[in-house]
Parts: structure tokens; sequence; C-alpha cells
């Protein structure tokens, strides 16, 4: 049995598919297994897994109809050997050594249940862009990971079987196999599912250094759909409240904060000024946290958002070069 599992969620993935397998089989970590669970894709994915399986022993491709990025994951976890799983989106990069530190970190650190690194963003091409998600490390509480998601993005985590097992459950329509990741979402998934582990469990979440992930962003994606991931994450709230009622009541204003000020950046990288300017102002309304833990980096939100509106395209380059980018995938 491979100690370690790549899951490779993969819908449409026939343009970025090869690249991303190609830096998984390039793994200083060798004894490990890719499953690549095509998720009902209608283009070339799953040729593309099949050949890399071919030349490749330690890749497995998994085929079904499509039940969005949540339910590839959970079929890529049935599926999967290792006593250590990791995610991986057809369209990112892992550098060589990832799998490689995260074990030594999870075999170091007995009480971590998720590791996590920082990424590097990368363009549609593949070429690394200035910005990347350099996110807190070490001391990672409960609110850490539900006002700012250290995470970051579904290609960063690398998380023990047994905490995974510990926070999954079986739908009762669901006869084939258990949900680690909630099925019902197709935005906030994975932040629903860290904070879940959080709640609910005694694992610790902690992060490697290194910039370890490359993630790749389109401005395609850029403003797609804030309004239904707000509606998602609202949703995620209702739903984990009955686990800690008290922790909610705590968090909530400044996570809802947060979350409406990364909505506020991601309306001002993709050129949205009003958009930006209205969800920076909710942001503001909700909770002075933002302001007060992150200073520079809310009032850089604040004045984009306030020169995209009033003056359109012409400040766009700015509040692009100054704010980071972020995708949503299907």
């Amino acid at each position: 049995m491979p100690y370690a599992t790549i899951v490779v969620p993969a819908f449409n993935a026939a343009l970025t598919l090869a690249d991303t397998l190609a830096s998984l089989q390039a793994q200083t970590f060798r004894d490990l297994e890719i499953v690549v669970v095509d998720d009902g894709s209608t283009d070339e994915t799953a040729q593309i897994a099949a050949d890399h399986a071919r030349a490749d022993r330690r890749l497995r491709l998994v085929q079904q109809n499509n039940r969005g990025l949540a339910g590839a994951r959970n079929s890529g976890i049935a599926h999967a050997s290792g006593a250590v799983i990791g995610f991986c989106d057809a369209d990112d990069r892992w550098l060589p050594q990832k799998m490689a530190v995260h074990v030594d970190h999870l075999e170091a650190m007995a009480d971590v249940g998720l590791s996590y690194s920082g990424s590097a963003l990368i363009d549609t091409a593949g070429n690394r862009l200035w910005h990347a998600q350099r996110p807190r490390l070490f001391d990672v509480s409960s609110a850490h990971v539900f006002k700012r998601n250290p995470v970051g993005n579904g290609s960063s985590a690398v998380l023990r079987r047994a905490a995974l097992e510990d926070i999954a459950w079986r739908p009762r329509f669901d006869c084939r196999r258990n949900w680690v990741f909630d099925e019902t979402f197709r935005q906030s998934e994975d932040i629903e599912c860290w904070l879940r582990l959080c709640l609910a469990t005694d694992w610790s979440v902690q992060g490697v250094p290194g910039l370890l992930t490359e993630y790749r962003v389109s401005a395609g994606g850029l403003s797609a759909r804030t309004e239904a991931q707000l509606a998602s994450w609202e949703r995620m709230v209702a739903k984990l409240r009955p686990l800690n009622p008290g922790f909610f009541d705590r968090h909530e204003p400044a996570a809802r904060a947060y979350q409406l000020r990364y909505l506020a950046r991601r309306a001002c990288s993709s050129g949205d000024g009003d958009k930006a300017r209205d969800y920076a102002a909710r942001a503001f309304a909700t909770s002075r946290r933002p302001l007060i833990e992150e200073p520079m980096r809310s009032l850089t939100t604040w004045a984009a958002a306030q020169a995209l509106s009033r003056l359109g395209e012409t400040p766009r380059r700015f509040a692009r070069a100054a704010l980071s980018t972020s995708k949503v995938k299907s």
C-alpha cells in the first residue's frame, strides 16, 4: 500500500491536466499513488489521465457522473489507499518537494490533522505572477480558520486519513461511499470542511514554510458568482453554528467582514467598481476587526474600490496590481 495519496478532481481539464500530473509524478516522495477523478468531463480529460496511467503504475483513473468538486474529492478519498491524503485540483501544480515536506510535518507533529503551505499564483499559461498566498502557519485557531482560511485553496491541503475519517458521514441516499466534503456545496466546500474539522475534532491545523503549491488564476473567473459565493458562505455558517453557538457569537461578525472584504477585492480585480464599493462598505459596517487587524490590506481594498467605482476603467490596472487575484472552480 502506498503511504500517501494525491487526489486530483478533474472536470473538463484537458488544457491543464497533463501539466498538473507531471508535477505530481515528479514528487521527491515516491511512496505515493495519484487518483484522478474524472467528474463527468466532456473533453479529453479521461483520455489524458488514462494515457498517464499506462505510463505510470502509481496513477489510477476513476470516472463518475458530474458531482461537483466536493463529490470528486469524496470519490478520490474513497479510492485512496494512503494514510496521508493530499488534494491537487487539475489546473494547479505542486512543487517537487511538497508531499515530502508534509509527510515529515505530520510525522513530527502527532496532533496536526491538516497540513498546508503557501501558494504561488500562476497565470493560464503557467507563468508565475507577482502575487502569492502567504498565510499564517503557526498557532492557528478555529477563529483564524473561520476568519481568514489560512489553508488558502483546495490544492494546498494534505491531511491524515484518520482526520478525514473523524469528520466523515454517509447520507441516507448515498449507499456507495462516505462524504468528507459536503456535496450540497458548490462553493465554500473546502472552508466548510476545514472549519468542521476544527470545531468537531481535536485535530489541529498547521502550515509549513514555503510556496509549495502553484495556484492557477484566470481573468475569466475573477467576477464569477460573488453573490453565490456569499450565499454559500452564509449557508456554511448556518450549518455549522449548532456545533458551537458560542464560537459563532464571538467570531461571526468579524469573519463576515473578512468575507465581504475578500469579495470586494475580487470585484476590484474583475473591474466591477460598484460591486467592489458595496462589498467594502458592507464589510466595514459589519465589523472593524479587519481594519484593526489588517489595516494596510483593508485600506488598500477600500481605496481601490472607491477609485474603480468613481473612475471606471481608468484605475483598473492599479486595482489589479494592488490586490491579489482569485478564482472560482466548477
